[in-house]
């Protein structure tokens, strides 16, 4: 008997540990903040001085493939005397520490609020700072754009797009908004659409090519630009042989994804109308599929001038991270 009470008492014990540990997370407050925005916790002497510039270099800094400078994250300083309670549930922070014996940059979710994530680098002094910021940028990024891109996918989902002619056809899931229509769909070709008003407009592109269609060589950016102008020129064109082409005087910017756990490649730049005076920005993906000897092409673009475009593009971005193949 003794013993069974002795089982007992360990095993309400760890049930109120889950217990705590549970109510934790329930408790936790919800995230705000408008997305691809950093709250930058920091003193106000630091915020002024060169971290402060640093930081504004590295995460204010123009995205690649926009016609105009447009910053890859807007940023807003928060006095670290006052980062409490709604100030500190910011969905992305970039917390810094300066006086820290160790430097150090730590990668936190759900520290304050969920869903959440902070990056806290730590240094002595202002060059430490700087020299952490600059050696773990592109991790952080990758953290803040991750979180950015989840939170954009749940927005996405509160009313998304009906896709099963899409999986049906082209084996793939993908989540898209319902504010989108298919404006054409062949047997291994979608063109998918969203009026931002009478002219302007996002779209999205869903196809397949061989294997064979993309080298893995330095021609590689080559070959993904030959193959969009191919597309563009057939599937999309307009009248009196107007049609939408990789503009050559900017060049595109190349670089290696994963999406559904699969290589991909993603390309940045800009497109023009041949023949018709119209341009803007595009967001293509050739994401490899070994399985069916092929690529999926996801490559979204957007006409909407006078207009900033990176929110567009990021929007475009997250529907197509969203991709699984089936």
């Amino acid at each position: 008997m003794k013993a069974f009470y002795t089982v007992l008492f360990c095993v309400l014990l760890l049930a109120c540990g889950d217990k705590k540990e549970n109510d934790n997370q329930i408790y936790l407050p919800s995230s705000n903040g408008n997305l691809n925005t950093i709250s930058i916790v920091a003193d106000n002497i630091v915020w002024e001085g060169e971290v402060g510039e640093a930081i504004r270099n590295i995460f204010a800094a123009p995205l690649d493939g926009l016609p105009t400078e447009e910053p890859m994250f807007n940023i807003k300083q928060i006095p670290t005397q006052v980062f409490d309670g709604f100030a500190a549930r910011s969905r992305i922070v970039l917390k810094i520490e300066k006086g820290n014996a160790e430097t150090t940059t730590k990668i936190m979710h759900e520290a304050f609020a969920k869903p959440q994530t902070v990056a806290v680098v730590g240094g002595k002094t202002n060059q430490d700072i700087i020299k952490e910021l600059e050696e773990n940028k592109s991790k952080i990024i990758d953290a803040f754009n991750k979180e950015e891109v989840k939170e954009k996918l749940r927005r996405i989902n509160l009313s998304p797009l009906d896709d099963k002619v899409i999986e049906n056809k082209l084996g793939i899931a993908i989540d898209i908004p319902s504010a989108y229509n298919i404006a054409k769909s062949d047997e291994d070709f979608f063109w998918i659409r969203k009026n931002l008003s009478n002219t302007k407009t996002i779209d999205l592109m869903l196809y397949t090519v061989p294997m064979e269609t993309i080298s893995r060589s330095d021609s590689t950016i080559i070959d993904i630009v030959k193959m969009r102008n191919q597309i563009t020129k057939t599937k999309i064109p307009g009248e009196d042989g107007i049609y939408m082409e990789v503009e050559d005087a900017y060049a595109p910017s190349m670089f290696e994804a994963i999406i559904d756990n699969k290589p991909a490649y993603e390309v940045r730049g800009m497109w023009i109308m041949n023949g018709f005076t119209m341009a803007g920005p595009f967001i293509t993906y050739a994401i490899e599929d070994k399985v069916n000897n092929r690529y999926i092409i996801a490559d979204g673009y957007v006409y909407a001038p006078s207009l900033e475009k990176r929110d567009y593009i990021f929007e475009l971005e997250a529907m197509i991270k969203s991709m699984s193949i089936k």
